[in-house]
């Protein structure tokens, strides 16, 4: 689903991201696990189309990631997951998760919001899959901050992507609200093979929901493998800092390579076309 191949990004003399290697398969969970400032949000937005890489290959969902032509098309099949929400508060949590479908629609649909039935209807089973049906014509504004973070899952399952990205998720979110809304993301994702990319920093997060683990530290890939496999030696790496992570993989490419580790209301429905 996800082929990244000696992918860089450079902010002037600042390198980001330094060859990233990674393939995802279709309907898999990965965790990208690393300290703040080792390049994983900018891996993410390569993947989307929001950063265009210095060099290398990214193909997403079929598209080619680094090619401005395809972007748009790109970006319909690829979902986005932020760490504050990025909901609208004023608007009903409906209308929230019917943003989803704007890429779907005629310009003139969306901005008039006007959905069909078949968009509310989705949107309704979205909120269903995440438990908040019943809050539908609540004003965003109104909810708890995991509550919006589970509106913002449902608004990525209605735009039907094959992929979603997820930029720490539960990073302002309390342990036990932070468990459930990765499980609702989890859950939702298996049932309808959704590849999901999430960026993580709490690793007993990552180990219990990623079906595989890439640790980043400096820009660099320094581990590849299921959270069973783990080990302090790996978070030591990861957490390393950059210095101590460009040192590691210097030496080791003057090595053999290794074998790596592994919008309308509810009252207003019949308005709608």
């Amino acid at each position: 689903m996800i082929t990244v191949r000696s992918l860089t990004k450079h902010y002037g003399s600042n390198a980001v991201l330094r060859g990233i290697d990674l393939d995802v398969a279709a309907g898999e969970f990965l965790v990208i696990l690393g300290p703040s400032g080792a390049g994983k949000s900018t891996l993410l937005r390569c993947m989307n189309g929001l950063v265009t890489p210095s060099s290398g290959e990214l193909v997403a969902a079929g598209f080619d990631a680094t090619d401005s032509r395809s972007v748009r098309k790109l970006r319909q099949q690829v979902a986005m997951i932020f760490q504050h929400h990025n909901v609208v508060p004023r608007l009903s949590v409906l209308k929230n998760v019917l943003t989803g479908r704007l890429g779907q629609v005629s310009t003139l649909s969306s901005i008039l919001q006007l959905f069909s039935r078949h968009d509310l209807a989705l949107a309704m089973d979205c909120l269903r899959r995440v438990g908040l049906d019943h809050k539908a014509g609540e004003r965003t504004d109104a909810l708890s901050g995991g509550q919006r973070q589970r509106v913002g899952i449902a608004r990525a399952l209605a735009q039907r992507p094959q992929i979603i990205l997820a930029d720490e998720p539960v990073a302002s979110l309390d342990p036990k609200t932070s468990r459930l809304v990765l499980q609702y993301l989890r859950a939702a994702c298996r049932e309808l093979g959704i590849t999901v990319v999430c960026n993580l920093h709490q690793v007993d997060y990552a180990r219990e929901f990623g079906d595989r683990i890439v640790g980043l530290s400096g820009g660099k890939l320094v581990f590849d493998g299921r959270g069973d496999q783990l080990r302090e030696s790996h978070l030591n790496l990861i957490y390393s800092g950059p210095e101590q992570a460009q040192e590691h993989c210097a030496a080791t490419s003057r090595q053999s390579p290794p074998e790596l580790v592994p919008i309308p209301d509810l009252a207003a429905q019949g308005a709608l076309s």
